[in-house]
């Protein structure tokens, strides 16, 4: 029965027009001394112009695993359609190596990206992109864990496969969902770590109660997976230049802009880390400040700095 101690750090994507940009950001962020740094895996832009800049995710995290000594290197969350989960495993238990044992893998079924209509690549139905989510859960955790795999499925089949070298530590799964019919039941069959982004406290709640059902239908301690929480903010150590700086950022974007579904607003560290602890009552174990361009270099020194030691001193919860 697992107590987990608080991981926080920064989901950077890389929607950056240099890999010298996201370098500095990420050189800034284990400077700073958090646990973690992610990546996406879209080849277009998830938000902005269609036309912005967009790195590949897999090498992007390859590189920047080599370019970090310490900080958990994530891609998060993979989906299925872009590459065979073999070549994923493959890529992965190399960037693992690069890393010396920090590289961290997410899986999900696949959501919305304009690199399907601009690269011609079929999008599933819903229901058929969990069918194959299970099948590459499957796949990409026998070729990490088993030293020979063999697969038999309806998409996907191997025999004897090997990847090696292998990874040089235990490659942790995080499954992002939050369907409660099919995306939960991924999580409690094959994750790690449960990522969502930031939820209203009580649909946070039902939805952690349905995984933990999902568990226990299972006959998996919901305890065994960690609770990691995706999240935007505009923080400032002066609680009037942060609602000035709040106010100028929502309206930069606009009253519709999808970033703002991730924002939790507070205006202190200190408010901040009261909203945060209630996340953690609920069984949060991971807090990841989502950054993107034009970075807020500003709110990750204060989140960094003010809060993110307080939240650490907080006692281990169960997640469950």
């Amino acid at each position: 029965m697992s107590a987990y101690p608080v991981r926080v750090g920064v989901h950077s994507g890389q929607q950056y027009a240099t890999f010298g940009a996201i370098q500095s950001l990420w050189e800034t962020v284990e400077d700073a001394g958090l646990d973690w740094v992610s990546l996406f895996d879209h080849y277009r832009p998830v938000l902005g112009d269609v036309d912005d800049p967009c790195l590949d995710g897999l090498t992007t995290l390859a590189a920047l695993a080599a370019h970090t000594r310490r900080v958990r290197c994530a891609l998060m969350v993979a989906a299925p359609a872009w590459r065979h989960p073999a070549l994923l495993a493959y890529s992965i238990a190399t960037i693992d190596q690069i890393s010396n044992g920090r590289a961290e893998l997410g899986l999900g079924a696949g959501g919305g990206d304009r690199g399907y209509q601009q690269f011609g690549i079929d999008r599933p139905p819903a229901g058929e992109r969990h069918d194959i989510l299970d099948e590459y859960c499957a796949v990409v955790t026998g070729l990490l864990r088993e030293p020979s795999f063999s697969f038999s499925g309806r998409y996907y089949r191997l025999r004897d496969a090997h990847v090696s070298p292998r990874p040089a530590r235990p490659v942790p799964l995080t499954i992002g969902a939050t369907g409660e019919r099919r995306g939960l039941r991924a999580v409690a069959r094959w994750a790690d770590t449960w990522n969502t982004i930031v939820l209203p406290e009580p649909v946070y709640a039902r939805k952690r109660d349905v995984l933990d059902r999902w568990c226990v239908a299972r006959e998996r301690d919901p305890a065994a997976i960690r609770r990691s929480m995706t999240f935007r903010t505009v923080l400032s150590s002066a609680p009037s230049r942060t609602r000035t700086r709040r106010d100028a950022y929502r309206a930069a974007l606009g009253p519709e802009h999808p970033d703002l579904a991730e924002q939790l607003d507070a205006d202190s560290p200190a408010h901040l880390l009261d909203v945060l602890g209630r996340y953690r009552a609920l069984g949060v174990t991971d807090f990841l400040l989502a950054l993107r361009p034009p970075l807020d270099l500003e709110t990750l020194e204060v989140f960094a700095t003010e809060v993110v030691p307080a939240l650490r001193a907080q006692p281990a919860v169960r997640n469950s």
